[in-house]
């Protein structure tokens, strides 16, 4: 996880702001006593302010609504649309096909609900898999799906962390496949309207799994979670979720003949009011979406884009008494925090250098000249027949052309009054990769600006703050991060 700090979204023009302010309103009058009641007993996952979402058009990369989309939530169920990318890319990559078994070992088979219930070391196939977790929300086959791929879930849960870094989903942290409570298992708003999109760019063909409504499994026939599928017009997917500590959370994908958007609601306060936000979302933002041919690349993985270190304090961990992942097998656990989840930066282990001085440059400070990654290969692979249909018309984008590495500069940087930092990593090189990205993807805000990495110990860690110089007044520094939040970063304006 990146050392960034929480920021608030804007609300866009489709949901009344009435909602998101009632929330934070509720929670700065609550006694804490009245606080510490709702957290156990009500939705919404015990955040403060309870509600995140975003709209984007997935044409464009347009942002058309956000509230809190920066503010970290815990995924719950949507965490699977990261489990089957993984699996997608096994069959992409033709190490499985679908008609893989994949055993279920003691440990998947002991997961708590929703589950599918199969006996230790039974098989189910890679499709019966997919099938599992789109409709049932299984956590027993996500955990096996981990297993089989990885060798273990906390190798898994590495691999998922990896991938959506990779993919620019800079403040997310996965510990499990399923979404199981887990204090380490972050996310926000944003980042999933990233992994929705990329899913389908990246696997059209396996995208289509999303669209099942029911699953027939050895005599059962299992319903999807997602009530919206065949409710509201356009929506073709994708997952629900729910723990109490996370509320109830939903990522949908909708389109038209010309049109498509991704959205994402976290934190709701029952499954019934958290569909309607995002009908309503749906119903608001998809007709005014972009109707033109693609503008925005297709989402696609960089290699060795920065993999963000664990520096600040976590939040208190929730102990489970019986948890599930999809709110149709929902139990109640423990208290939540009631408190946001926040990984600001803290204070102390900072490098000591004479503040002020003119091209006065931190011991620890480098500076370097980017360099780029190549794209991804377009899938391939078999069982063609037998996936979902595709809607006519449809093609995939075609992956963007992998870009020039720049020369490396040799040159240090003079540190200005104000800088602007993106995170701490655990490796410089990943410190420095972030800050290339965020270069390229700025806009010209940055033009002027000097990359630079920053060594810093912390609890015993040594971490790379990836940093910009290159601004002598506030105002000047906090105007390039918003540039480069609008372009989907976390920063902030710090003296230096």
């Amino acid at each position: 996880m990146c050392v960034m700090r929480c920021v608030h979204g804007q609300s866009g023009p489709a949901l009344p702001a009435v909602l998101a302010a009632a929330a934070v309103l509720t929670a700065l009058t609550a006694s804490p006593a009245e606080a510490r009641r709702r957290a156990h007993h009500g939705g919404g996952g015990g955040y403060n302010p309870p509600y995140a979402a975003m709209v984007v058009d997935a044409k464009t990369g347009r942002v058309m609504h956000a509230v809190n989309e920066d503010a970290l939530r815990h995924p719950a169920s949507i965490t699977k649309v990261m489990t089957l990318y993984l699996l997608f890319e096994q069959l992409e990559r033709g190490k499985m096909d679908l008609d893989t078994p994949l055993t279920v070992s003691a440990n998947a088979a002991r997961m708590p609900p929703s589950k599918l219930g199969v006996r230790p070391g039974s098989t189910v196939t890679v499709e019966e898999a997919i099938k599992a977790l789109v409709t049932k929300s299984a956590n027993d086959i996500a955990c096996a799906i981990g297993e089989n791929i990885a060798g273990s879930e906390p190798a898994f849960a590495e691999m998922m962390t990896r991938k959506a870094h990779s993919l620019g989903m800079s403040r997310t942290h996965y510990a499990n496949a399923s979404g199981l409570p887990d204090s380490d298992q972050i996310t926000t708003a944003r980042d999933l309207t990233i992994l929705a999109r990329a899913i389908q760019d990246r696997f059209p063909k396996y995208y289509r799994y999303f669209q099942t409504r029911s699953f027939a499994f050895k005599g059962r026939v299992i319903g999807n979670h997602n009530h919206l599928l065949g409710r509201i017009e356009g929506v073709d997917g994708i997952k629900t979720g729910y723990t109490r500590d996370s509320g109830f959370n939903l990522m949908t994908s909708a389109r038209t003949s010309d049109r498509h958007i991704v959205a994402v609601v976290l934190g709701g306060k029952s499954g019934a009011s958290r569909d309607n936000i995002m009908a309503k979302l749906v119903q608001a933002n998809l007709p005014v979406a972009y109707a033109g041919a693609r503008t925005s690349a297709p989402v696609i993985e960089v290699a060795e884009r920065p993999r963000p270190a664990v520096v600040a304090e976590r939040p208190a961990a929730t102990r489970t008494l019986v948890a599930s992942a999809d709110e149709d097998d929902a139990v109640e656990t423990t208290n939540s925090t009631g408190q946001p989840l926040d990984i600001a930066p803290r204070g102390g282990a900072t490098p000591k250098w004479r503040a002020g001085a003119p091209g006065a440059v931190p011991a620890s400070a480098q500076a370097y000249a980017p360099s780029a990654a190549p794209a991804f290969p377009a899938p391939g692979g078999k069982y063609a027949s037998r996936l979902p249909t595709a809607e006519p018309g449809e093609a995939r984008a075609p992956a963007p052309a992998p870009r020039e590495a720049a020369a490396p500069a040799a040159k240090p940087v003079t540190v200005s009054p104000w800088v602007i930092q993106l995170g701490a990593m655990d490796d410089e090189g990943k410190a420095k990769s972030m800050l290339a990205e965020a270069r390229q993807r700025s806009g010209g805000a940055l033009g002027k600006a000097a990359p630079f990495t920053e060594r810093v110990t912390h609890g015993g860690t040594t971490l790379f703050r990836a940093r910009f110089s290159g601004f002598s007044e506030a105002e000047a520094a906090q105007d390039a991060c918003k540039a480069l939040k609008r372009n989907g970063f976390t920063c902030f304006a710090t003296r230096s």
